[in-house]
C-alpha cells in the first residue's frame, strides 16, 4: 500500500473590511480623559476605603468614572505599591485571590473587623458606598 501525502491548501487571508482603518475606534469627543487621569481616580478611590470596609473591583471602576473596567482595577492594584489591596474583593464579596494570597487577604480583613458569610465578605455590613457623582448643569445665559 502506498501512503498518500496530504497536501495542505494555501491559506488565503481575508480582505480588510471597508471603512475600518487603524483609527476607526478612536474615543468619542465626550471621553477626553487620559489613562493617567483614570488611573489616578482609581488609586484615589482605593485609598479612600476606610479600614473595616471593602469594595468590589467593578464598584471601584464605576466610582472612578470608568464603568466596566474591573480588570483595569486589578492591574492597577498589582502595579501601584502601598495600596490597601486587601479591601478590594470580587462581586458579592468573593475573595478572588488563590492560595496564600487569598488566605492573607482574609486574615487582613478579619484583623480589621470584617465578617464573613461562608467564604464571602458580608457585603451588607462592610461594603463601602461611594458617593454618587454630581452632575453640574450649565445655565443658559441669555
Amino acid at each position: 500500500m502506498k501512503s498518500r501525502s496530504v497536501k495542505s491548501k494555501p491559506v488565503k487571508s481575508k480582505p480588510a473590511q471597508a471603512g475600518f482603518k487603524g483609527n476607526a475606534f478612536k474615543r468619542s469627543t465626550s471621553d477626553r480623559s487620559t489613562p493617567d487621569d483614570k488611573r489616578g481616580r482609581v488609586v484615589r478611590c482605593i485609598r479612600a476605603l476606610p479600614a473595616g470596609t471593602v469594595s468590589s473591583y467593578g464598584a471601584l471602576a464605576k466610582a472612578a468614572g470608568w464603568p466596566g473596567a474591573a480588570r483595569q482595577v486589578v492591574r492597577i492594584l498589582r502595579e501601584v505599591p502601598g495600596l490597601p489591596w486587601h479591601r478590594v474583593v470580587g462581586s458579592g464579596g468573593a475573595i478572588k485571590l488563590g492560595g496564600e494570597n487569598g488566605a492573607e487577604q482574609k486574615f487582613r480583613l478579619r484583623m480589621e473587623g470584617v465578617t464573613f458569610r461562608g467564604m464571602r465578605v458580608d457585603m451588607k455590613r462592610h461594603e463601602f458606598r461611594f458617593p454618587e457623582a454630581k452632575h453640574v448643569r450649565q445655565q443658559n445665559v441669555n
